[in-house]
């Protein structure tokens, strides 16, 4: 299944990037939820839903969510914290509950993980066959020049007694951080793979699919988004009616 299957899942990924969790995930659904103004008890898929970290603020927000993720033990944890969603291991290019949901969230640069192209359109087709016409979608992604200008090739951080070495690297269009983690038990060996995806290309992914563009942001603040400065690319669409 790739990289992303066996790295999830463990205690070192939700170590290293558990601070986001609480700083981001509030400010985010506070965000899509005063853009959208969904009525109470609207169905959003939660796609990428990780360990329901933006589940939680969009079921406390009044939303019915569902959430998405690859990983089982990101799952076991999200129906812990979020009791009242719904959450499935499932693979977010094939198509779940064709026509139920009356918008999708994709968030914290949860596309570009595979090796083709053609798995990450099949992403945005399978969330216009998730959603009722007129539902929305909107996508975070990374501001990918702006990453590459800025890229860090070597860090070192300590987190709660785990030593981590991060080294970043651009390799024929494919963001690769490699993680070494010391503890305890020994050293063990990770590694993360991106597309290097432009906004251009997520656009026109977007609109292959069929979807209409309504705004791109920065987030999650969600001020215009600029491509010399923004730290990320937040995709706002809308499935037509038909």
């Amino acid at each position: 299944m790739g990289w992303f299957k066996h790295w999830f899942g463990t205690r070192y990924y939700s170590l290293l990037y558990g601070h986001r969790d609480v700083e981001d995930a509030h400010l985010w659904v506070d965000a899509i939820h005063g853009r959208w103004q969904a009525p109470r008890g609207a169905e959003l898929l939660d796609l990428a839903c990780g360990r329901g970290r933006h589940a939680f603020f969009f079921e406390e927000a009044g939303w019915k969510v569902t959430g998405l993720d690859i990983s089982p033990e990101s799952i076991a944890e999200a129906r812990h914290t979020v009791p009242n969603a719904e959450f499935a291991v499932h693979d977010m290019r094939v198509p779940f509950r064709p026509g139920t949901f009356d918008a999708v969230c994709c968030l914290f640069t949860s596309l570009g993980y595979f090796e083709d192209l053609e798995d990450d359109r099949a992403v945005f087709r399978a969330v216009w066959a998730a959603l009722k016409p007129g539902g929305r979608f909107v996508l975070d992604f990374m501001n990918t020049g702006v990453v590459l200008r800025d890229l860090v090739g070597q860090e070192d951080l300590s987190k709660d007694g785990v030593d981590f070495e991060l080294n970043r690297s651009c390799e024929n269009g494919v963001l690769v951080k490699c993680i070494t983690v010391r503890d305890a038990g020994g050293e063990q060996h990770f590694e993360e793979r991106v597309q290097a995806l432009t906004p251009e290309q997520l656009e026109a992914m977007a609109r292959d699919a069929g979807f209409a563009i309504e705004d791109r942001t920065d987030g999650p603040v969600l001020s215009p988004f600029d491509p010399l400065t923004s730290q990320r690319f937040v995709l706002w669409m809308r499935k037509p009616h038909q």
